[in-house]
């Protein structure tokens, strides 16, 4: 049961080496506090370079730990989200490192980017965490309303060679156009797309992979053990 003086505290009012500080001294409540208040940040962070659930949290986990053993030697240069979030990042990189070791042939197959996200978006998973399922859906109904408000022109051409997947010779003849000419309208159509669907991205994005609840307090509780606490 807390103490009328430990209710008392208010972390949130404190600077961030008054954090640091306590956190280096061990200070439970403190040490909880500053994973709370940054969980969510560093999940994303972690898997915008993992790509991966469960990945990204051992990179979060891991990274906590490693700062909280050197928070001692914080210097107080930035403030102490973006020191911890730099640590998850560096974290997630020296991952993401270690398994494109493993998997560079892949890479060699010169998959652009686009095409692998769009691949993953229409292929989907049966064991997909539901955020990325509820994501995956609302990205799918953004697509389609933006594909539907092109040009004709430029829609038949886009669905012919990205979703349907057919070359430029083929959706050339079908459509009775140089080949050229269905090169520039899908440039143009893919231009449109990433102009109309930019605004709604980034409001459907702001809210997709959340980390707070269950989840946040499960990593929470995971480092306070690994650290004794």
């Amino acid at each position: 049961m807390k103490t009328r003086t430990q209710a008392a505290i208010d972390y949130d009012g404190m600077t961030s080496a008054e954090l640091a500080q306590r956190c280096a001294a061990r200070e439970a409540d403190a040490i909880r506090h500053v994973i709370v208040a940054n969980n969510q940040r560093l999940f994303r962070a972690a898997w915008s370079i993992l790509k991966n659930r469960s990945d990204a949290e051992e990179a979060v986990q891991a990274g906590y730990l490693a700062a909280f053993a050197s928070i001692g030697s914080f210097e107080g240069r930035s403030s102490l989200s973006t020191w911890l979030t730099r640590i998850v990042v560096n974290e997630a990189l020296g991952r993401r490192r270690s398994d494109e070791r493993r998997r560079r042939h892949l890479e060699q197959e010169g998959v652009a980017v686009l095409d692998s996200y769009r691949d993953a978006l229409m292929r989907g998973s049966e064991t997909e965490a539901p955020d990325v399922s509820v994501a995956r859906a609302q990205i799918r109904g953004l697509l389609e309303k933006a594909v539907g408000q092109l040009p004709d022109s430029f829609r038949t051409v886009f669905v012919l060679r990205e979703i349907e997947g057919l070359s430029g010779d083929e959706t050339a003849d079908i459509l009775g156009l140089p080949v050229a000419t269905v090169k520039t309208r899908l440039f143009r159509g893919k231009r449109q797309l990433q102009e109309m669907l930019a605004p709604e991205m980034a409001t459907v994005l702001s809210g997709v992979f959340p980390f707070a609840g269950v989840d946040c307090a499960a990593l929470t509780a995971r480092v306070l053990e690994a650290m004794g606490l």
